[in-house]
């Protein structure tokens, strides 16, 4: 019989939210809560541009993030941002034009970058029977990756993954 999988917890204060570091089946994550805004532009050449300058010169960091637009129709575009300050961002992404701006909660997990890790936390929410809505992610040749998971909810599932 194989030996239990290690579990161990290190709460630590996150931006209004404690978040739980886990060991289980061999991989270690971090998940909190975190606010994303979303903003729908009318689509044009620039726009991403426009809207990273719009936020630096606010001094408002992204630290996720992801941008769609209805393609060569060119009619609206959205982006759905994680940022260290939303009030700035809201002020900004207002003052350029956004035609609708957005808040809601989200599940940022910050994860071992491993085969199979995208699988093991999706798998811990979907168990718990908790329907994932959207995730987005990014890592680098580095050692972690960062998860975005919007899901039916969210409290509920930062539960599971904290009992994980």
């Amino acid at each position: 019989m194989a030996k239990a999988a290690k579990k161990t917890i290190a709460i630590k204060k996150a931006t209004k939210s404690a978040s739980v570091t886990r060991k289980t089946t061999g991989l270690k994550f971090t998940a909190k809560t975190e606010k994303e805004i979303t903003a729908t532009f009318v689509d044009s050449i620039g726009l991403t541009a426009k809207i990273a300058a719009a936020l630096a010169a606010a001094n408002v960091n992204i630290l996720a993030g992801t941008g769609t637009s209805a393609s060569g129709a060119r009619h609206k575009a959205t982006f759905t941002l994680i940022v260290d300050d939303l009030a700035k961002a809201e002020k900004a992404l207002d003052k350029i034009g956004a035609d609708d701006i957005q808040d809601s909660s989200v599940i940022l997990v910050e994860t071992e970058n491993k085969v199979g890790a995208l699988e093991r936390i999706s798998r811990i929410i979907s168990d718990a029977g908790i329907n994932i809505y959207y995730f987005y992610s990014t890592t680098t040749s580095g050692r972690t990756a960062s998860v975005v998971v919007k899901t039916a909810d969210d409290q509920k599932a930062i539960k599971v993954l904290h009992k994980a």
